[in-house]
Parts: structure tokens; C-alpha cells; sequence
């Protein structure tokens, strides 16, 4: 651990400070960048110890899932396809371990849940099978825990089947061992790593297709999992972001209860296991992402917005302060993105790609657009 002077600390800590509580411009702060080879949506997208970003998988037009898999050098600014994947997988999670690979698991493969499980090599750019889990799903929690195992969670089986069992990847044998079930069944929640190691999973929907406002702990000492406290609303397909003071931010989502689109967000303290109100969001949205930034503030983008049966995607972006608990609307993006990705790159500029745009349930027309958000412009 670095150490690091008194004065150098004291300044860090009150430009970070400063930079909070200073509102950035809401004019136009997106750039395009090349777009993908593939056009997609439930995709995933990860950082790679080099800086690229890996994309691969999803469903591509017409319908069809994709094994296609590709890099984004933010150098050059372009894309260049790799190795394909040894299965078709739509909505996988994708976990970059700690010996540099990258482990993409569960998904959904010809209306099919699978439990296969497969690894990338940056180095080599191929892809290897590897063990696959005990239960296949869709819609679960992806999590790398500080042991270097990666705990899966929840999820899918069937048509919309939440299940409450939970597994761990070992990286050194490649192998999946079950571990204690949640509580409930549930999918479509979100998981968040705490600093002290433990793993909090919220909302979601759960075996009756009701969104829940349940929330629990999982504790890697003894693999077993305890009720925390339950959110004020009851959501899934939301966000949750792990701010720089430890707490972690819930926004956005889906409910059974008009509008169904939520707005609304809200703060878990891990010290008290309490949830709290904070500012609302700008927009109603489901779908979106969150992605905290060098600056200590969450930028939410894209997603659906607007009441059920009708949606619509967006191009608008907004800004969380954790110093003032409010949003700021920031530019809107050149084109609208849901169920898209959002990738933090090492210069502090962030890549959205990909996604779906469409006007009803049930029109989708599949996004290959990739652009930069660039803070430090101030745009």
C-alpha cells in the first residue's frame, strides 16, 4: 500500500471535493467513435488489463445469437474481431479473474438456459472451454470476490424461473461448487462487492414475476447469506454503483405499480444495513447503465424510458452528485442506446456500444453505434 504525504493527501481529497460539487455544462459531451462489426444488444462488455475492451456475444439481427466476440482499441478508436466463442450466448455474464483472463457463464442459447462456461485469453485471443455450472441460467449476478473466486447468484431457469441457488468458480481448477442459497429466488437483481468483502444483492423479480424489494447479504467466510434491510421500492432491471464513501447507489428500474418506470433512487449504508432516498433521476428508466467516474460521480445512460406497454430508448445522460444527493441532466448521446454497455476506459473517458432502439414492446432494431463520453472537456 502506497503512503503517501499529509499535504498531497489533503489536496487529493479536496479536489475530488470540489470537482463534486461543481456541475458539468449539459451541452453536448459525447463523441463518436467506430462502430462495431456486429450489431447487438445483451451483449457484455469488459476491460482488459490492456486497456482494449472486450464485446462478445448477444443477439444480433434478425434474432440470432451471436458467438462472435471483438476489441475496441481506444488508441486507434477502432474494432477488430477475435476468436469466436465456443457457444451462442445471449445475456452472459462476463468476469475478467485475477490471472488476466476473462470467464463468460449462463446466458440463454436457442431459448435454452445453458450452464456452460468458457474462458478468453488477451494473450492468445482464443477461447477455451472451462467446468460448467451445477444449474444452467439466465439473468443471474456475476460477482469476483477478494479470494479471487467468482460467486454466481440467482438467475433463470426455464421460462422465467427465478432460482435462489448460488455457486463459486475456482480459477486455479477451473471448477464450480455450490454454495449457500439466497433466501429467495430471484432474477434480474443487481450484486455489488462491499468493501468489507461481502456481497449485497437487490430487488429483482421473484418466482411469481413480482418485483421485490428484498435485499441480502452473502458472507464468503461461511457462504451463507442474511436478509438486510429492504429497499423503499421494489424494482428490477435497475443499477447499483458502490460510491467512493462505501455506500451503494440503486437507481432506476422496473415495477408492477404505475408509472412501472421508475425514477426514483436510493442509498444502502453498509454500516447500518439501512436504505434511504436520495434525489430522483431526470428521467424514468429501466435498462439503463451506471458507471462511476474518475470524479467520484455515477453517470446513468440510455435505457427505456416512458410507461408500459409502450418504451422508447434514450439518448439522455445525467449525472449523480454523492456530495449533494441530486442529478444533472449532461449531454445526450448521438444516438439512443438501451440494454447496451458502458465501459470505464484508463483515460477516464467512457465507451457506450451497442444496444437495441425500438417504439413498441416488440420492434427492435439492433445498434452497432459506439461513442465516447469525455468528462474532462467539461461538455
Amino acid at each position: 500500500m502506497k503512503i503517501y504525504p499529509a499535504n498531497l493527501l489533503t489536496l487529493a481529497l479536496t479536489t475530488l471535493v470540489i470537482n463534486l460539487f461543481v456541475d458539468q455544462p449539459a451541452n453536448a459531451s459525447w463523441v463518436k467513435t467506430s462502430p462495431m462489426n456486429s450489431a447487438r444488444l445483451y451483449h457484455t462488455a469488459t476491460l482488459l488489463p490492456n486497456g482494449k475492451v472486450l464485446v462478445a456475444g448477444g443477439e444480433g439481427d434478425e434474432a440470432k445469437w451471436l458467438t462472435t466476440a471483438e476489441l475496441y482499441d481506444p488508441v486507434t478508436g477502432t474494432w477488430t474481431n477475435t476468436g469466436t466463442m465456443l457457444s451462442l450466448q445471449e445475456n452472459p455474464t462476463m468476469s475478467l479473474l485475477t490471472n488476466g483472463q476473462v470467464l463468460v457463464a449462463s446466458g440463454m442459447a436457442a431459448n435454452s438456459d445453458i450452464s456452460l462456461a468458457e474462458l478468453y485469453d488477451p494473450a492468445t485471443g482464443m477461447w477455451t472451454a472451462t467446468g460448467s455450472m451445477n444449474t444452467p441460467r439466465v439473468n443471474d449476478t456475476a460477482t469476483l470476490l477478494h479470494s479471487g473466486q467468482l460467486l454466481v447468484a440467482g438467475g433463470d431457469i426455464g421460462h422465467l424461473i427465478p432460482v435462489a441457488s448460488a455457486e463459486l468458480y475456482d480459477t486455479a481448477t477451473g471448477k464450480w461448487t455450490v454454495t449457500g442459497s439466497l433466501n429467495i429466488g430471484r432474477a434480474e437483481c443487481t450484486a455489488t462487492l462491499l468493501p468489507n468483502g461481502k456481497v449485497l444483492v437487490v430487488g429483482g423479480r421473484d418466482s411469481n414475476a413480482v418485483p421485490v424489494s428484498n435485499a441480502e447479504l452473502y458472507d464468503p467466510s461461511n457462504g451463507t447469506w442474511t436478509v438486510t434491510g429492504a429497499l423503499n421500492n421494489a424494482r428490477y432491471e435497475h443499477t447499483a454503483t458502490l460510491l467512493p464513501d462505501g455506500k451503494v447507489l440503486v437507481a432506476g428500474g422496473y415495477c408492477f405499480v404505475p408509472p412501472y418506470v421508475l425514477s426514483s433512487a436510493e442509498l444502502y449504508d453498509p454500516a447500518t444495513g439501512a436504505w434511504t432516498m436520495t434525489g430522483e433521476m431526470k428521467s424514468l428508466r429501466y435498462y439503463h447503465t451506471a458507471t462511476l467516474l474518475n470524479n467520484g460521480r455515477v453517470l446513468i445512460t440510455g435505457g427505456f424510458v416512458g410507461k408500459t406497454p409502450y418504451r422508447s430508448p434514450s439518448s439522455s445522460a445525467e449525472l449523480y452528485n454523492p456530495v449533494t444527493g441530486k442529478w444533472s441532466a449532461t449531454g445526450s448521446m448521438k444516438t439512443a442506446h438501451s440494454v447496451h454497455t458502458a465501459t470505464l476506459l484508463p483515460n477516464g473517458q467512457m465507451l457506450v456500444a451497442g444496444g437495441a432502439q425500438l417504439s413498441r414492446v416488440t420492434i427492435y432494431a439492433f445498434v452497432s453505434e459506439a461513442e465516447l463520453y469525455v468528462p474532462s472537456t467539461g461538455k
